[in-house]
């Protein structure tokens, strides 16, 4: 039988899914794993949440009013999640990929860019701050956590969403930081599409070619 260390990352379509019983799934689907388990990205929408990652400082939650505030276990500091935004979850072996978690932030940032690209948006990333960015804007936010030398929680990518509570926090920590979404730029396609096209660049820039890309798993979670 072919080892499950061969196969291109399995790909869960979660759809809308409340952020702590995903949050808690990832942890449990890490600390379980071993050195044989077959890597796996999810992809899933959230109801409205702040998350502050493990340093996260309060006094960047200027206002959350009625959206619930979760303390979690990723690097970064506040972010919003709602519907409309993709969330990637990359629950990857990084040894397996010969990654480091700086040259994981830097895979994933690039397959934003090559994604919006697709889409005549020109993104960049900055060195200065994680995440994706048009014009000074932020579209994409990176948030990780690695365990035994495997990833959890992963990236969000704005789409097509109400970006209000964005001006409840900092975003990131960061003061003033404008953010944009796709809608505003051009007609994105529907999110989960969205998503699966981010998953093919993820996986090319993992090294698994076009024929192994697009004979992935896709799977729905109940």
């Amino acid at each position: 039988m072919t080892p499950d260390t061969t196969l291109p990352p399995l790909i869960k379509t979660l759809g809308q899914q409340p952020y702590e019983i995903v949050w808690r799934e990832m942890q449990q689907f890490t600390a379980t794993r071993d050195a044989n388990t077959r890597d796996e990205i999810w992809l899933v929408e959230h109801p409205p949440v702040f998350t502050l990652g493990q340093a996260g400082k309060p006094e960047h939650l200027l206002d959350p009013g009625e959206i619930p505030v979760i303390q979690t276990d990723r690097g970064g500091q506040v972010t919003y999640h709602g519907p409309g935004q993709l969330v990637a979850y990359l629950l990857l072996n990084l040894r397996r990929h010969g990654l480091g978690v700086r040259q994981l932030v830097t895979l994933i940032e690039q397959s934003i860019v090559d994604l919006l690209q697709e889409y005549g948006i020109a993104a960049y990333a900055r060195q200065d701050a994680p995440g994706v960015y048009v014009d000074g804007s932020k579209i994409a936010a990176l948030g990780l956590r690695v365990r035994h030398g495997c990833s959890f929680h992963g990236l969000s990518l704005n789409i097509d969403m109400d970006l209000e509570p964005f001006s409840r926090i900092n975003p990131c920590g960061y003061p003033d930081l404008q953010v944009i979404q796709m809608r505003d730029l051009t007609q994105p396609a529907a999110l989960f599409t969205v998503g699966k096209q981010l998953t093919r660049h993820i996986l090319g820039r993992l090294g698994y070619n076009q024929d192994e890309q697009t004979t992935g798993d896709i799977t729905s979670h109940e």
